[in-house]
């Protein structure tokens, strides 16, 4: 089994896989939380890791940056290599002064202007929801481990350098509290296939504020969020 994107055989990837947008970030987390951790995937060096986690299989895969990244390898993972979950687990910035550097957000659904999905199957839709079932499992792995997870609806762009002085309608007229690039493709590929999948974001800068982390941070850091994927990847399988 193979696809133009993956080099990975059928039986290397397990029926959940986390995603975060880097590469570097899925080999930290294989090398930090996978027992047995083996590189399935190196095309274009968008590197795939599965190995165990507490017993079960799991695989780490990156997806890149932006919806037509994210979109290609989230279709092929659903389509080709039976992938049944997909959480995405990345950064994205806010808008709202209730979400704080660090906070962890599950995202509802979210908004886009994107053509991703009219190019992709002809929808017209500009929301659209994670997977109820998965994001309630997420939800209740959070109380479990005492950890605070905020929701609400993201904005899903397209253009990660643009004029950002609309980011207040945003947040008034479309109830969009952080902004990030991948999660429209993510579920839109999950709907139109008949799988599932969820995101939880950790906010690195706010544009109330103008606070950042560093990019270190962004690569090896974000542990809260990797811990609570993980422990809601194995209630799953």
């Amino acid at each position: 089994m193979a696809t133009p994107h993956i080099n990975s055989k059928l039986e290397d990837i397990a029926k959940i896989v986390l995603m975060p947008g880097d590469p570097l970030r899925a080999k930290y987390i294989a090398d930090k939380y996978l027992q047995n951790a083996k590189l399935v995937n190196d095309v274009r060096n968008m590197y795939g890791y599965t190995g165990t986690y507490k017993g079960r299989k799991i695989t780490v895969f990156a997806s890149g940056m932006g919806n037509p990244s994210m979109g290609i390898y989230s279709y092929e993972l659903f389509k080709f290599y039976n992938v049944d979950y997909i959480i995405r687990i990345g950064t994205a910035g806010s808008y709202s002064k209730n979400l704080d550097i660090l906070d962890l957000l599950l995202v509802t659904d979210c908004y886009s202007q994107t053509s991703y999905g009219k190019e992709q199957s002809g929808s017209t839709d500009n929301i659209i929801s994670a997977s109820t079932n998965l994001s309630q499992t997420i939800k209740e792995t959070s109380y479990g481990l005492s950890k605070v997870l905020k929701q609400g609806r993201v904005y899903c762009s397209d253009a990660f350098y643009k004029n950002d002085e609309n980011f207040i309608s945003l947040l008034n007229d479309y109830g969009c509290m952080a902004v990030e690039m991948e999660n429209y493709a993510l579920f839109h590929n999950a709907k139109i296939l008949g799988k599932q999948a969820a995101s939880i974001l950790t906010i690195s800068d706010s544009f109330i504020t103008n606070e950042e982390i560093d990019s270190e941070q962004r690569e090896n850091g974000l542990d809260d969020m990797i811990i609570l994927a993980l422990e809601s990847a194995i209630r799953l399988i």
